[in-house]
């Protein structure tokens, strides 16, 4: 059917409300609609939500396709409620030229459950010594307009400066890993207390916010626009605070696990744990939270890395970096944001879809829930828990840290344009 009638859902978390689409798009939305020539949806009470937009997203392929690929990382997403991802650019080869962002470009269109959207490289080969084909990925037909080295630091302050000054001719932006790489080799978990006790090579908080200092002063100086992927101290949030009340052009990211897990939790030496950046102390946490609900913080995006078995399975020191996040991002934004009290469920619209579209420029998403706009929806039921059980997921990883912990909520459909990529939590 091309029309489908969902009832009685709670639009951004407000009063019950049916909502029809009618092909891609919603027709109307209001109370008693009529459910003639429409499948209906009873939604009962669910939480409807534009659908989500993850700015930092990898997808693996090309080259690491025994990690993920297009097809099943956007599986991924729809069924953890996203309708539209941005692929990281550290691919093999890495997504520098306008050839390899039109290659996972074309792959999201004929093979995504979501949108995708692929990130340029900053640098040749991530390699930070020269700039990449900037304007040719934008021209391309990928479009691009968010570019980052993710995985390694522009560590260069001249590299750094000449992409904003370059992406700024057509409003792009860059996407910042801050990561000061001296401050950090050797680094296996965050400097502190547990660090020392462990034995194990401290990744210092200044390593991240002195990058952040820097280059929140070289985009004020280019009038250029920078975001700050997965910001995890309160001496970030603090910088950018700053930054903001100067009227710098920046934006910051925060990922679900860095606003519910600590550094305690690297005690058990299960290479789960181990992420970059690392996971932080219980005050950075509650500082996120905190700046994410006053909107230091612009939004939530995943930093979903997924790995094989064996480059997890193994020592501390040997194992990757990186946690798979697309599939329980939202439930741990419930439990750490919602459940707290410091956000309604209209902010996790805005932290999630609507303000993650606008700095990506994600056509079409991050739109409201209103007649005439694309039907691009996700529909929560907050009432459940359950314990995560990786074996379910649609990523072909599994290096989940909540493997077992018992997390609220549980997205049951996503449409994506009007068409039903997840229905009664299984995929179509």
């Amino acid at each position: 059917m091309s029309k489908i009638l969902i009832r009685g859902a709670k639009v951004l978390g407000g009063e019950p409300q049916d909502v029809l689409i009618d092909g891609e798009t919603i027709a109307e939305v209001g109370t008693g609609l009529s459910a003639e020539g429409a499948e209906v949806v009873e939604a009962g009470g669910k939480i409807l939500l534009p659908g989500l937009v993850d700015l930092h997203t990898h997808l693996r392929e090309p080259g690491r396709e025994d990690s993920e690929t297009v097809l099943t990382g956007t599986r991924a997403a729809a069924s953890g409620g996203y309708t539209a991802v941005f692929a990281m650019a550290n691919t093999f080869p890495v997504a520098d030229t306008a050839g390899v962002v039109e290659q996972v470009y074309r792959l999201g269109q004929e093979h995504g459950y979501c949108d995708v959207q692929p990130v340029g490289a900053v640098t040749v080969g991530l390699e930070g010594q020269k700039l990449a084909e900037l304007g040719a990925m934008h021209e391309s037909a990928a479009g691009v307009t968010v570019f980052s080295d993710d995985g390694k630091c522009v560590h260069d302050a001249v590299i750094m400066r000449r992409a904003l000054e370059y992406v700024k001719a057509f409003g792009g932006v860059v996407a910042q890993h801050a990561q000061e790489p001296r401050l950090t080799e050797g680094a296996q978990m965050n400097e502190g207390v547990v660090s020392a006790e462990l034995g194990l090579g401290g990744w210092p908080a200044v390593a991240e916010e002195s990058i952040i200092a820097r280059d929140v002063l070289l985009a004020e100086h280019v009038g250029s626009r920078v975001h700050i992927c997965h910001l995890s101290t309160a001496g970030s949030v603090e910088i950018v605070r700053w930054a903001k009340s100067r009227g710098i052009d920046v934006t910051a990211e925060v990922t679900p696990h860095h606003l519910l897990l600590t550094d305690e939790l690297v005690r058990s030496y299960n290479p789960v744990y181990k992420v970059n950046p690392p996971l932080r102390t219980e005050r950075d946490v509650l500082a996120l939270r905190e700046a994410l609900a006053d909107g230091t913080i612009d939004i939530v995006a995943t930093d979903h890395a997924p790995h094989p078995h064996e480059d997890k399975d193994c020592e501390w020191a040997a194992a990757a970096m990186g946690m798979v996040g697309l599939e329980t991002a939202l439930s741990v934004v419930q439990e750490t944001m919602v459940e707290t009290g410091l956000l309604d469920w209209a902010g996790v619209a805005d932290r999630m879809s609507f303000t993650p579209a606008r700095i990506g420029r994600a056509a079409g998403h991050g739109r409201p829930v209103s007649a005439g706009e694309p039907a691009n929806l996700t529909l929560v039921d907050t009432a459940y828990r359950g314990a995560v059980d990786p074996a379910g997921f649609a990523s072909r990883s599994r290096n989940t840290p909540y493997e077992g912990r018992e997390l609220p909520g549980r997205v049951t459909h996503t449409w994506l344009r009007g068409k039903a990529t997840l229905v009664d939590g299984k995929l179509t």
